[in-house]
């Protein structure tokens, strides 16, 4: 049970060699903890292992699954190629000391006011996400007389074995420019033709939390034979490709973890013989770690409150946070494990539920866990929890 840099100290857990007992009374709970050692390793695992002697590759962290200064900081220190930011996510890279050439801008709904402040801080690229974005994006260029890199995001309309909320590539979702609208071959010829936008090349994303490897293989077919259709099509060579994210890893003991190590090297070597089959010469490969990188070295500790049984189902505990501090369980049924920090040497003896503490019936963070007795004041931690849990928070019930 206890992984990564989890340790039992006299039945208390230590994180990195803190005690979160030592945590909980300096900082408060609900607490978020990261674990430093670990997002070094992870971040070196993939920057090590996503590479080529064939063409460049980039590791593009994805900054919505987590961020704050300190992290982007840490992340930009090391060898991470780029970021990639939505809406005033580029703001707070700048500020972690990111610099603009290595920031990339995301989104289905750009703002004008967005997109001015992206090329007035000269990032590197923007990745277009409808015929509306271009419009808009063309006519700031114009006034501005400026020239910014760009992808297009196509829809290769996979459908991932995921959550619906999180499939980001079926016909219908939100994202993108769809594979088999006939519409998207004309907004491309016109982005084309355009000589504000140096247009490089192909986005696409398929979902998160996606944990059969066929599927990334399947989309890298797809947007393999489509840039190479575009390019016979229109008389271009697009050099950069970049394949999202979304590759899935564990949020509880029992779930199967990702062999990163294998999946990125066996990925490099389907893109290496794909490309050379389809005589696609393409100059930059990447990919868009977020929740991977970032979501097992973050946990989340709580203090235990009050108890209650009801007429069915488990026997409550209730935490001193909630929905507020992890909203996804309520929104994406995501399923959580959950120890008593304090209790590592306590038998687990009994099966709860573990409630928040807003009024909300959804407002639960496990619906079932074996634990030791849990007692009023006792820490609850939950691991795993590194990803979309911060990032998402609200002050909902004005709970600080």
């Amino acid at each position: 049970m206890l992984e990564n840099n989890f340790k039992n100290n006299k039945g208390v857990l230590e994180i990195g060699g803190v005690s979160v007992e030592k945590l909980a009374q300096k900082y408060k709970t609900p607490l978020y903890i990261y674990d430093q050692k670990l997002i070094k390793d992870r971040a070196k695992c993939f920057v090590e292992n996503f590479k080529s002697e064939k063409f460049e590759t980039e590791i593009i962290y994805a900054t919505k699954a987590f961020s704050n200064l300190y992290v982007l900081g840490l992340l930009n220190e090391y060898k991470i190629s780029s970021f990639d930011c939505v809406s005033k996510e580029i703001f707070v890279a700048l500020e972690a000391g990111v610099k603009s050439k290595k920031i990339h801008f995301h989104g289905n709904n750009k703002t004008k006011e967005e997109l001015i402040y992206a090329i007035d801080k000269n990032i590197s690229l923007i990745i277009i996400d409808s015929e509306d974005e271009y419009f808009l994006l063309r006519e700031i260029l114009q006034e501005k007389n400026k020239k910014i890199d760009c992808l297009i995001r196509i829809n290769p309309d996979v459908k991932a074995e995921t959550h619906k909320y999180i499939q980001t590539s079926n016909a219908d979702s939100k994202f993108g420019l769809n594979i088999r609208d006939g519409n998207t071959e004309k907004i491309i010829g016109k982005i084309v033709e355009d000589e504000n936008i140096n247009f490089v090349g192909f986005h696409a994303h398929i979902g998160s939390q996606v944990k059969n490897l066929e599927f990334f293989k399947e989309e890298a077919k797809i947007m393999t034979a489509f840039t190479k259709n575009i390019q016979e099509k229109f008389k271009v060579n697009f050099s950069h490709l970049n394949f999202g994210g979304g590759f899935g890893c564990k949020e509880n003991f029992d779930d199967q973890d990702l062999d990163l190590v294998n999946f990125l090297k066996d990925l490099i070597i389907f893109m290496e013989n794909l490309f050379e089959k389809n005589k696609l010469e393409v100059k930059n490969l990447s990919i868009e770690p977020g929740r991977s990188l970032i979501s097992k070295e973050g946990s989340i500790l709580y203090r235990i409150g009050s108890q209650k049984k009801t007429l069915e189902s488990y026997p409550l505990i209730f935490v001193d946070g909630g929905m507020t501090d992890n909203i996804r369980p309520g929104l994406y049924g995501a399923k959580y494990s959950a120890i008593l920090a304090n209790k590592l040497d306590c038998e687990k003896n009994q099966t709860y539920r573990v409630g928040g503490k807003l009024c909300e019936s959804g407002d639960i963070l496990t619906e079932k866990v074996k634990l030791p007795n849990a007692d009023r004041d006792d820490l609850l931690l939950v691991p795993y929890s590194g990803a979309y849990t911060f990032s998402m928070s609200s002050n909902y019930n004005k709970l600080p």
